[in-house]
């Protein structure tokens, strides 16, 4: 029965209030506030990812607008621009990072069962990749890049199982990729998705002694002695090698000691052959090869967020801004992953998201909303990775 509730102040509903205040608590993130408290500066966001708007001047004038309606939306009061901006530079942004850590927690366990295209493996399988967005230098002094131009870099590491993000990490656009594997805390079992920029044989041996699996390109220039081959190949399924390796330079035979494993695959779409790395020995060299192609939905993943939330232009200049701006939009992608499963809507998180943000204001019951509509069967999705 409809309620009467607005559809944003239903979907602030799948939003753990309490938690986030855990959160808020544990950086002491409202003390001495008067007029802008944590929470309304979250809802403020969260309203604005959930509707793409690309300033924090946007967000301000829009809910002014709506100014009696306030109250039903599940927001306390309208603030100005330069409230709504002090807050996000001022406010730590660990208390986001932390509810994001929470809702990673939350969400993932949800979808842990999602299958894996043409992969018949029981283990975690991670794909890790960064995307760069560029700035201006002048307003970003913080953030250098590349040719004396600003960026940041977001570094994720994708569930294949639900496409569901479970580690972000901020960084300038110098920061080098393979940096980011001492940050990450490695499962064993699990297999984790890499390109050649992750080459950093002393962290893939620690993963490897961790009992975790890896599969990345191997680099053209890469030093290495056949110590073993596999010659029951099939080429019509495009391997041309399975073979057990041993490096050879002087530095990364130190690093990397024991044996690894190459694979060679003809893609005949690209026209290339792709050589990969692997420490498993376990699986055909097939799957090492359709694992590796199921890298690209880390790809899909950061083109679909930047084009359904606000990600390329930032609402802040600090580093602190930065960094509650793109936790928010991850806060807001799990929220509506949240919102899929626990309506267990057949439409994928882009329509969701397509739907939600022309329909903030309307009083719809939100399972109505997203599970009731009929979707043309020929109606061919954007992105089929998100319809999960």
């Amino acid at each position: 029965m409809n309620s009467g509730k607005y559809v944003f102040a239903q979907i602030l509903q799948f939003v753990n209030k309490y938690e986030f205040e855990k959160c808020v608590a544990k950086y002491n993130g409202d003390h001495r506030v008067r007029e802008l408290n944590c929470w309304n500066q979250f809802v403020q966001l969260f309203f604005g990812q959930l509707n793409s708007l690309n300033s924090l001047r946007d967000i301000c004038t829009c809910l002014k607008a709506h100014k009696k309606k306030l109250y039903h939306l599940g927001i306390k009061q309208n603030v100005n621009q330069s409230t709504l901006s002090r807050a996000n530079e001022k406010r730590d942004w660990k208390i986001f990072a932390d509810f994001g850590e929470y809702l990673i927690k939350t969400v993932r366990p949800l979808y842990a069962n999602n299958p894996i295209p043409n992969i018949d493996l029981k283990n975690e399988v991670f794909a890790l990749d960064s995307t760069t967005i560029s700035l201006s230098i002048k307003l970003f002094s913080w953030a250098g890049g590349k040719y004396s131009r600003g960026a940041i870099k977001v570094h994720t590491m994708l569930d294949l199982r639900g496409s569901i993000p479970t580690f972000i990490f901020i960084t300038d656009g110098k920061y080098h990729d393979s940096n980011v594997l001492d940050e990450i805390n490695p499962l064993p079992n699990a297999i984790y998705l890499m390109d050649k920029a992750y080459i950093d044989f002393a962290a893939l041996y620690t993963m490897h002694k961790i009992g975790s699996y890896f599969v990345t390109r191997a680099k053209a220039s890469q030093d290495y002695m056949v110590i073993g081959c596999n010659f029951n190949i099939d080429e019509q399924s495009g391997l041309r090698s399975d073979k057990t390796i041993k490096l050879k330079g002087p530095k990364s035979k130190l690093l990397y000691p024991e044996e690894l494993r190459m694979v060679e695959y003809y893609d005949d779409e690209k026209d290339m052959i792709f050589v990969f790395l692997s420490n498993n020995f376990e699986v055909s060299a097939m799957e090492i090869a359709r694992l590796y192609r199921n890298r690209w939905q880390i790809e899909v993943f950061f083109k679909w967020i930047k084009q359904n939330l606000t990600i390329k232009t930032l609402w802040g200049h600090s580093e602190n801004a930065v960094n509650v701006h793109i936790w928010v939009a991850i806060c807001t992608y799990l929220t509506v992953a949240l919102v899929k499963f626990k309506l267990q809507s057949t439409l994928s998180i882009y329509e969701i998201m397509q739907i939600l943000g022309i329909s903030s204001f309307d009083k719809t019951p939100v399972k109505e909303l997203l599970t009731e509509i009929q979707v043309n069967q020929n109606f061919k999705e954007q992105y089929d990775l998100f319809n999960i």
